[in-house]
C-alpha cells in the first residue's frame, strides 16, 4: 500500500473544510433569508431567488465533495 502524500492530504482536507463552511453558511443564510422575507412581506420571487442561490451552493458543494472522494480513491 502506497503512503499518502502529506501535502495532497492537506489540500484535500482544506477543500473539505471549505465545503463544510459553504454548506453550513448556505443553510444559515437561506433560513435567514426565508425568515426575513416573511417578516418584511417581500414578494415570493425573492424567496425563489434565495432558493435558487442555495441550490447552486449545495450543488457546488456536492460536486466538490465528489471530486474529493474520487481523489482519495486513487
Amino acid at each position: 500500500m502506497a503512503h499518502p502524500d502529506p501535502e495532497r492530504e492537506r489540500h484535500l482536507a482544506r477543500q473539505a473544510r471549505l465545503v463544510a463552511f459553504v454548506i453550513a453558511g448556505t443553510m444559515i443564510l437561506w433560513m435567514g433569508a426565508q425568515w426575513l422575507g416573511g417578516r418584511l412581506g417581500l414578494e415570493p420571487r425573492y424567496a425563489i431567488l434565495a432558493d435558487f442561490a442555495a441550490m447552486a451552493a449545495f450543488f457546488w458543494a456536492l460536486v466538490v465533495t465528489y471530486q474529493i472522494w474520487r481523489k482519495r480513491q486513487g
